[in-house]
């Protein structure tokens, strides 16, 4: 694997820790609905050493140091980061006093974790380093041998994923229940959205045949007399993407003369005049505008909705708790039994629920019913997003035990007048977490003793 791609793939969004969210507090949420929720990557690795740099400490939170090479770090894998998305930086000395705030607001945060209780296990390292691995298609061996050609420790790496699980599910404890919505606002969203939704929307494509500002009336005749016999071939079955590519003297005649999907409003009303009874696939004209003589092909003329729809996925699930006799190693190898069972057509996927997953759903199969984003703890959803239709997962590891995942199916369902106001209130939220966030990370900073000692350099 190319050295590039690798650090591609892990750079992730460990930089953006400030707008990391998670709206799920369970394996499904008491509303039954969710808009989502910004979701934290996993951290770009942590170097050993930053070479040339030297080291001392910059300041104190509590009774923790932030050191130099800490900071210097963390203001690569910015510069890292920018670069890769083209982003301006500023100068260094600035961006190394911003790199020393993130690093105080996380260490604050980490420490009223472990104040709090809060803690993620090693196995659920150990499946987070495997899912980075994956994402860098390879295997867990081979990332941690691309970890250390690339000078990276392992063993800050691992505390680098720990310590970004436990920030994440920290702000998804914290920062939700302290955000308002009023019906107010939800009305007004409503509103909104059906306002949008039902703005009819047009694609044409379309085949000008341009007529000169001075041009005499016999020639505008046989301007016309041209438009009609390209109207009759493309009636008669030519290809009227070609037909505008070789005849037509508009600007979009290399893309076949097509316009694109848009509002209506976006296109000149007598184009939407002329197309309003005619059905996809037809071609209409000539019409005449002060460009010429235009044909028109109706590409796609969508219905407007009526009502808001939600895309859902209908999944089952076989759940082991750890726990006593079972360990977390043996209900990992016991899952992965069983998906090779189904999968070799020796068993069924809901047999083995009703007989071994350990949750309610297990009388039913293991059925979750129909699920929408943010319905599912994130280390859940994220694996369960992108499994296909009958595919099962690999086991994996969430707060609740060890998971088997099966998806059966996936649509987009019109809402209940219940659900749409549940809808709107979650993706109001999800608009507000960033103020709620930041007034929470100052309450939390603020209950430190925060003491500075050298800038950085």
């Amino acid at each position: 694997m190319k050295k590039s791609h690798f650090h591609l793939v892990l750079q992730g969004a460990f930089t953006l820790l400030m707008a990391a969210a998670v709206q799920a507090q369970g394996l499904r949420t008491p509303q039954g609905l969710g808009a989502g929720g910004l979701r934290a990557a996993p951290p770009a690795p942590v170097a050993r050493t930053v070479s040339g740099t030297s080291d001392f400490i910059v300041a104190i939170v509590d009774s923790e140091p932030v050191t130099n090479q800490e900071i210097v770090a963390q203001a690569s894998r910015v510069r890292a980061q920018a670069a890769q998305q083209g982003v301006a930086l500023p100068a260094r000395q600035q961006l190394l006093g911003e790199a020393l705030e993130q690093l105080i607001y996380e260490r604050t945060q980490l420490q009223w974790a472990q104040q709090t209780g809060l803690k993620v296990t090693d196995e659920e390292v150990d499946q987070l380093e495997r899912s980075v691995a994956e994402r860098n298609q390879l295997t867990l061996s081979e990332f941690r041998s691309q970890l250390e050609r690339e000078g990276f420790s392992l063993t800050q790496y691992r505390q680098s994923l720990r310590n970004q699980q436990i920030l994440q599910r920290l702000r998804e404890r914290e920062v939700p229940s302290r955000i308002k919505v009023s019906d107010q606002e939800i009305d007004q969203f409503l509103t909104q959205q059906k306002s949008q939704m039902q703005t009819q929307q047009l694609h044409l494509a379309q085949l000008l045949v341009a007529v000169p500002d001075d041009a005499s009336a016999a020639e505008v005749q046989q301007l016309q007399d041209k438009a009609h016999a390209l109207l009759k071939q493309a009636r008669e079955g030519a290809d009227f993407f070609r037909l505008a590519r070789d005849n037509s003297q508009a600007q979009d005649r290399a893309n076949g003369g097509q316009m694109g999907l848009r509002t209506v409003d976006r296109y000149p009303s007598l184009f939407v005049e002329a197309t309003q009874k005619a059905a996809v696939g037809d071609v209409v004209g000539p019409v005449r505008s002060g460009a010429g003589f235009h044909l028109l092909k109706v590409i796609e003329k969508p219905k407007a909705e009526s009502a808001l729809t939600i895309a859902q996925t209908h999944a089952r699930h076989i759940l082991l708790r750890p726990g006593g006799q079972l360990s977390q190693t043996a209900a990992r190898a016991q899952l992965t039994q069983m998906k090779r069972r189904v999968e070799q057509g020796q068993a069924n996927f809901a047999d083995l629920a009703k007989e071994f997953s350990q949750d309610a759903s297990a009388s039913q199969g293991g059925e979750l019913g129909w699920a929408s984003a943010g319905m599912f703890v994130p280390e859940f959803e994220e694996v369960m997003n992108r499994l296909g239709i009958d595919e099962i997962s690999e086991p994996l590891i969430s707060r609740f035990g060890v998971h088997l995942i099966q998806v059966l199916a996936r649509r987009n369902n019109p809402l209940t007048v219940r659900e749409e106001r549940e809808y709107a209130r979650n993706a109001l939220k999800e608009r507000k977490y960033n103020e709620t966030y930041e007034t929470w990370a100052q309450e939390i900073r603020g209950r430190a003793y925060i003491e500075y000692r050298e800038p950085p350099q």
